[in-house]
């Protein structure tokens, strides 16, 4: 199977996620900009929420680029990354209406960890089908951005209950790491594209 179904298939599953999300934003009854005040917490997590989904959607997009062939490992694991990402909107509703009460963004930083490693289990499954000398496998090496990605949730859902801002802080600085696509694989397949040149050049 090419990748082609595996990214129509996720591309549509995040779009229901975002609409999903935004209707979950109540409208005020009163016509005044004073009524908008009270919804500002929910305005601001869905604004989070919005950009770690288009996050994902620009890595996802670039790493089934440095994929050839999916597998059922591939399958399930990509299932597995839709199936956390699909929690966000229950996430983000239930911490934008109780005003970032320590339960609510700790639960938050639950759902990013787990979204964080079902996208780690996936590139592990697409490198475990292509090889470790594969595009992907070049590009992500050790991964240390992903890993102090993971890091940086597990602190602050730790520190959720002795102050939300500082996790939130926490949040917003892990969106901000990744919110350029992913250079080292679009870095990989320019490489491999110019050896590939090279390589039918020779010949």
């Amino acid at each position: 199977m090419d990748t082609r179904r595996l990214e129509a298939f996720s591309d549509g599953v995040m779009a229901i996620i975002i609409t999903i999300m935004v209707l979950e934003l109540k409208v005020p009854h009163e016509a005044s900009l004073q009524a908008l005040g009270p919804l500002l917490p929910d305005f601001l997590t869905y604004i989070l929420s919005y950009i770690y989904l288009g996050i994902y959607w620009n890595n996802h997009h670039h790493l089934l680029h440095a994929t050839q062939q999916v597998s059922g490992g591939i399958l399930w694991a990509n299932l597995y990354l839709l199936f956390w990402l699909s929690l966000i909107p229950f996430v983000t509703g239930w911490m934008g209406e109780n005003h970032f009460e320590p339960g609510p963004t700790a639960l938050y930083g639950v759902v990013l960890l787990m979204a964080g490693m079902a996208y780690t289990l996936l590139q592990r499954a697409i490198v475990a089908r292509h090889g470790r000398d594969s595009i992907l496998g070049v590009a992500i090496g050790a991964d240390m951005k992903g890993n102090l990605s993971l890091v940086l949730y597990l602190v602050a859902i730790a520190i959720s209950y002795v102050s939300v801002w500082i996790a939130t802080t926490s949040y917003v600085a892990v969106a901000l790491m990744w919110l350029v696509p992913d250079r080292r694989i679009e870095r990989a397949l320019a490489d491999r594209r110019a050896a590939d040149r090279g390589r039918h050049g020779a010949g």
